[in-house]
């Protein structure tokens, strides 16, 4: 009832992708904030009594738990996104990931409650999946739809790209506090409490974050398409009828950039720390470099395809991302901090944000206004935990199954490029396509 009781004006559109954007920084600061403590020192922490390597695979597990539960929260919040609004249901998931994540900053470690420590652990990780599954649409709706009436498709892109710069600006973020908070202590006494600082700090971050979307309600074009009973009485019935092609193709066009993307800055870091640099803090360093270079790399790639299409700016990116992912590992290989900074730059900001910068627009282009947020979220979801959710536990088995070596870990890649590509290629080219008409032009190239 609270979040019903204000009356705020209608957004302008920079004002609604400012929101966006600082909505998802939080969203995923919480989020990657455990990939992070994942990587460096959930293992002791939760499974101490397995071996290092067992300890990792088992937190890599918990990490995946999170993307399994994106597609129950994409699949909840898509359905009442379309049929009551998009604001109430950004505000239910700002809370929601707000206290599992302060939550977790408060769980007991596997030393003081044995087993009951690792499945509160994954309960929480549980609840984050569900809230991250229900931001993302909801975000990248609210600004792209904002932005129609006053730029058409000429600005689309740019504006659907703030909710995705919430990405690297909340792996800046949490990178930037985790570094922080373990350079201030020695590492017993970040074992012991330090690494919960930046789980509780969540909670007042989330303050800032509901103060500034209960200032929003949704746009004038989703609320023209309930007055006209153009919102889809049963969303996910009708994507899954009359949208499966495209439904199909989002999940496709996710598979390479977000394995990427997990690859580079979660996996990576294990795979450091098992002693192929000298500096221990070598890969926290690449990952804030590439991630403060993202928040300016991802709207230009994202304007780019505003003038060009965004086909081609995504053909280069999951291209170019096939090659680069084997000389990135090549290059982690050498130990030098520098060459390791240049492979993190070159893989992240120049492939990576190629395909992740138009995505937020393109995905929003494939479904009509009734039921965009369920098509959207539920192909960007599905394709979360095909590909990014289990990329961490995938590639240490096989390299383990490798040797130490990363060649069985780039030919697993290899697979999900190709698909990658192949969704790209068949995507109907939508960026000059209007949304903002009776029915949606989108009704016309559905498949």
């Amino acid at each position: 009832m609270v979040l019903e009781s204000a009356t705020p004006a209608p957004a302008r559109p920079r004002r609604a992708a400012i929101a966006g954007l600082v909505g998802t920084t939080i969203e995923w600061y919480d989020f990657y904030l455990y990939a992070t403590a994942a990587a460096l020192v959930f293992g002791p922490l939760f499974f101490s009594s397995a071996d290092p390597s067992t300890g990792v695979l088992a937190s890599f597990a918990t990490y995946a738990a999170g993307f399994g539960a994106r597609p129950v929260g994409a699949l909840v919040a898509g359905h009442l996104g379309d049929r009551v609004g998009r604001r109430t249901m950004l505000v239910a998931a700002l809370l929601l990931m707000g206290v599992a994540t302060a939550a977790i900053g408060a769980l007991p470690t596997y030393p003081r409650v044995g087993l009951l420590a690792p499945v509160l652990l994954v309960a929480m990780r549980l609840l984050q999946g569900v809230a991250v599954g229900a931001e993302w649409g909801g975000a990248v709706l609210m600004s792209v739809e904002h932005a129609e009436p006053s730029g058409g498709a000429r600005r689309r892109g740019l504006f659907g790209s703030f909710p995705q710069i919430g990405s690297p600006a909340g792996m800046l973020l949490a990178s930037g506090i985790f570094a922080v908070v373990r350079g201030s202590m020695d590492r017993a006494t970040f074992l012991a409490w330090g690494w919960r600082i930046p789980f509780l700090l969540s909670l007042v971050l989330v303050a800032v974050g509901l103060a500034i979307r209960l200032s929003l309600r949704d746009a004038p074009l989703y609320e023209q398409a309930k007055r006209r009973g153009e919102v889809a009485r049963r969303p996910l019935v009708e994507v899954a009828r009359g949208y499966r092609r495209n439904l199909w193709l989002t999940i496709g066009l996710r598979m390479s950039q977000n394995a990427l993307y997990v690859l580079c800055t979660t996996f990576a870091l294990t795979y450091l720390v098992q002693g192929r640099s000298a500096d221990p803090g070598a890969g926290l360093t690449a990952v804030i470099i590439a991630s403060a270079i993202g928040l300016v790399s991802t709207p230009a790639w994202a304007m780019l395809s505003d003038r060009v299409g965004r086909r081609p700016v995504y053909l280069w990116g999951a291209i170019g991302a096939t090659v680069a992912s084997l000389g990135f590992f090549l290059l982690l290989d050498t130990g030098s901090t520098v060459l390791i900074v240049l492979a993190m730059v070159v893989t992240v900001n120049v492939f990576h944000d190629a395909m992740y910068g138009p995505q937020g627009a393109w995905f929003t282009e494939l479904f009509p206004t009734g039921v965009r947020y369920s098509g959207a979220s539920i192909g960007y979801q599905f394709g979360s935990v095909l590909s990014g959710g289990t990329a961490p536990l995938i590639a240490a088995a096989l390299l383990l199954a490798g040797g130490g070596r990363p060649w069985l870990i780039w030919a697993y890649f290899l697979v999900l490029s190709a698909l990658t590509i192949t969704a790209a290629v068949r995507a109907p080219e939508t960026f000059r396509t209007p949304i903002s008409e009776p029915g949606d032009a989108q009704g016309r190239i559905a498949g």
